[in-house]
């Protein structure tokens, strides 16, 4: 058998780099999301609390899902912390942010979701990949009507 790669192949991989990247990036952000719901103080105390815990749900999953995606289409999903931070493109809570400054960061990294979900959808669509284009397709309208949400309750 060949050693050699064909186009197929390498798109095939490539599309389980993005889904991987993916499990990551939830991965880190369900950590991100525990922090802020753990470590949130002021006015909205409440009402912040809440929504990071149910952003953290959503986040769990995402991963679940997106795990079972990447074993479904022959992939290894990531699944330790080593590898989250290795392929995640978000970065860690900082420990120092304020309430404003941890929704600030939220819908940052919703947006970069979206811009990352919408390179996948691309990238599972040269695969012909349908079902994972639509999980793709499905978590970016949610992430962008979170990071909507997030603008809005900061006033933008």
């Amino acid at each position: 058998m060949s050693k050699v790669m064909t186009n197929q192949q390498q798109t095939g991989q490539d599309l389980q780099h993005v889904l991987n990247v993916q499990v990551a990036n939830w991965s880190l952000l369900g950590v991100k999301l525990h922090h802020y719901h753990w470590f949130v103080k002021g006015p909205q105390f409440y009402v912040l609390h809440e929504k990071f815990e149910e952003l953290y749900n959503t986040a769990a999953g995402y991963v679940d899902e997106l795990a079972e995606r990447l074993l479904a289409v022959g992939g290894k999903p990531a699944a330790t912390m080593s590898q989250y931070l290795q392929l995640a493109t978000l970065k860690e809570a900082s420990n120092e942010e304020s309430a404003e400054q941890m929704v600030g960061q939220l819908v940052a990294d919703f947006r970069q979701l979206a811009e990352e979900l919408k390179a996948g959808i691309d990238a599972a669509g040269q695969e012909h990949d349908d079902a994972t284009a639509d999980l793709l397709t499905g978590m970016m309208s949610n992430v962008q009507k979170h990071a909507w949400m997030l603008s809005a309750y900061l006033g933008k």
